[in-house]
């Protein structure tokens, strides 16, 4: 097995686990750190296929921004706990059935198929980095750039005057 090998299940293994950690978490306050360590953990694999700039994009914007929002709001509502949930009959052996045909088409990709998957290749130099990001961007890529501005401050802008409280008249 090489490196690149041992390094990947490792960090499979971390992301499977946190993923099943925030899910089966009865606590929302838990559930949300498991969910800060898969996002940790993804960014690490994106620096292990050559992206640096999606990688610390990731740390910085889903664990550090989004994360820090969903715990404020956890705590500002008092969600800490989750109670007992209704569930309907057909759910659990319908999850079982699902459960069970994703591991036997994964078993069946991974034994049967995998001759036929291609061979990593090298990435060009400077793939990923800030400046062929920027690039890209802002060459190819700059109408959907500035609409995706535009409707984001309408959307501000918008969630201030829904919010903004009218001053009463005396």
């Amino acid at each position: 097995m090489t490196p690149e090998l041992i390094t990947f299940i490792f960090l499979a293994l971390i992301a499977v686990a946190s993923g099943l950690g925030m899910l089966f978490s009865r606590n929302a306050v838990y559930s949300a750190i498991y969910l800060i360590i898969n996002f940790v953990t993804v960014a690490v694999f994106y620096l292990l296929l050559g992206g640096a700039f999606i990688a610390v994009s990731q740390v910085a914007v889903y664990a550090g921004a989004i994360m820090v929002l969903f715990l404020f709001v956890i705590m500002l509502l008092g969600a800490d706990r989750l109670g007992e949930s209704k569930t309907l009959a057909w759910q659990r052996p319908l999850a079982i059935i699902l459960a069970i045909g994703l591991i036997a088409e994964t078993l069946f990709v991974l034994f049967f198929q995998a001759s036929d998957l291609v061979a990593v290749q090298t990435l060009p130099e400077g793939f990923g980095s800030p400046a062929s990001v920027g690039n890209t961007l802002f060459r190819e890529y700059l109408l959907p750039f500035e609409v995706t501005s535009v409707l984001l401050l309408v959307a501000m802008i918008g969630a201030i005057v829904l919010t903004r409280r009218e001053k009463t008249q005396s």
